[in-house]
């Protein structure tokens, strides 16, 4: 099964992946220099000194059949064009999202929502100011079937509930539309081509993990 991660340039998406994968992650990290400030605007995120400019790789066995794949995408508009490849075939994707800056997430949800891909919502922790959800989904204007979840994406424990409720709305969007009762954005085709066996049970990944950087 395969995982996506997207969102704006440097919300967190490699220490995502990093902070749940049960393998060292394939990064594609490449150091920041001053000649990308006139390319990228870095100007949310002065204290980035890498980016990535492919995907990121990370992996978790569920069970002797099932195995999750997440590929983290990159954040920068000038590498946008990856992201529609790295949907095909996706269970679902996360989009994370940074409150501070909630304007650089617009386009993931356009780019999923044309897909048809099944997707949640992450907030992930910056300490920032806590906004209400209900305020956070007005101004991404959420569908009211897609789950705004809050993350500290250094957390295992909080990127794996992530996941979880990923998966979870993943199966909830194939059963309705199973049903005969998915409409709208929420049931795309990509949620009637739901091929895998998976019972939702997840594994044990709460043992203690050292906080990472962002």
């Amino acid at each position: 099964m395969k995982i996506v991660v997207v969102g704006g340039f440097g919300v967190g998406k490699t220490t995502l992946v990093r902070s749940v994968s049960e393998i060292r992650p394939l990064s594609t990290e490449e150091t920041m220099t001053h000649a990308g400030e006139t390319v990228d605007d870095i100007s949310a995120v002065r204290d980035k000194n890498a980016t990535t400019v492919a995907f990121d790789f990370g992996r978790i066995t569920l069970d002797s059949h099932n195995v999750l794949y997440l590929f983290g995408a990159p954040g920068q508009e000038r590498f946008w064009f990856l992201w529609d490849r790295l949907f095909s075939g996706a269970l679902g994707a996360v989009v994370l999202v940074d409150t501070r800056r909630l304007d650089d997430s617009w386009y993931a949800i356009d780019r999923l929502e044309r897909h048809g891909t099944p997707f949640v919502v992450a907030r992930n922790d910056f300490g920032g100011p806590d906004f209400a959800p209900q305020a956070v989904r007005d101004a991404l204007d959420l569908d009211p079937d897609v789950p705004l979840v809050h993350c500290d994406a250094r957390l295992r424990s909080s990127s794996k509930r992530v996941l979880i409720a990923l998966v979870e709305h993943a199966k909830h969007r194939h059963q309705r539309s199973r049903s005969g009762s998915g409409s709208g954005v929420g049931s795309g085709s990509h949620s009637g081509a739901y091929p895998y066996s998976y019972d939702g049970r997840v594994p044990v990944l709460d043992e203690p993990h050292e906080e990472l950087p962002r």
